[in-house]
């Protein structure tokens, strides 16, 4: 459950984010809204990356300002470029980042590490260098950097962005394939076909929240 209870976002003099009140038990949310609208600053709350001006968000009862580690434990989140999050060298000590820092035990380390990569298309590549990767390739080791640690929440930030298509379709059938919560901000479309509710952002406020065709149909007119 994601609970947003009068939130605001204040970024020196500017207002990000305008009074946003939001309780969100679905297990497919899309979030999509125009460049500068609120939409990325809203999926960072979601894992305390950002803590409200105003307000409180609540991750399954856990405040984000008050208890971020235990949040981010259940919190996993994909930025749109991997290079702002693939830390290591090689393929197998980025993944296996999360389940050190949480003192898992080494044997279960490996074998969750090489379960995660042949699940989403990277088997036996532990030992590669991601610098040497497709930029394709480094964003499923980022999602499967995320995935190992099993959260409860996946947050993806325009993860398809700088992919081509058959990339794109990688990432969407692992979310798809995922049993977990997922929040998806995208600015394609099409992605959301599927999905319970979709939010609009505008100018740091909601402008839509409905059905995938509801909300999709209210940023056209506002793209207009």
């Amino acid at each position: 459950m994601i609970e947003l209870e009068t939130v605001s976002l204040r970024r020196g003099e500017a207002l990000v984010l305008d009074r946003l009140d939001l309780t969100l038990p679905e297990r497919r949310i899309g979030v999509i809204g125009a460049n500068g609208s609120g939409k990325s600053s809203f999926a960072r709350l979601l894992n305390g990356l950002l803590v409200p001006t105003e307000g409180r968000v609540r991750i399954a009862g856990l405040d984000t300002a008050v208890e971020g580690k235990a949040v981010r434990r259940r919190v996993g989140f994909v930025f749109q470029n991997p290079d702002n999050q693939i830390v290591y060298p090689t393929v197998g000590e980025d993944v296996a980042f999360g389940l050190k820092a949480r003192n898992v035990a080494k044997g279960e380390i490996a074998a969750r590490v090489s379960a995660t990569l042949a699940r989403h298309g990277l088997a036996g590549f532990e030992d590669r260098l991601v610098h040497e990767l497709s930029g394709g390739e480094r964003q499923m080791v980022a999602l499967a950097g995320v995935l190992v640690s099993e959260p409860d929440l996946l947050v993806l930030d325009e993860p398809t962005t700088l992919l081509d298509l058959r990339n794109t379709r990688r990432i969407i059938e692992a979310v798809e394939a995922s049993e977990r919560t997922v929040v998806l901000v995208t600015h394609d479309l099409d992605l959301l076909a599927g999905f319970e509710r979709v939010l609009c952002f505008e100018g740091g406020r909601l402008a839509a929240d409905g059905p995938p065709a509801e909300t999709i149909a209210r940023y056209r007119a506002l793209a207009a």
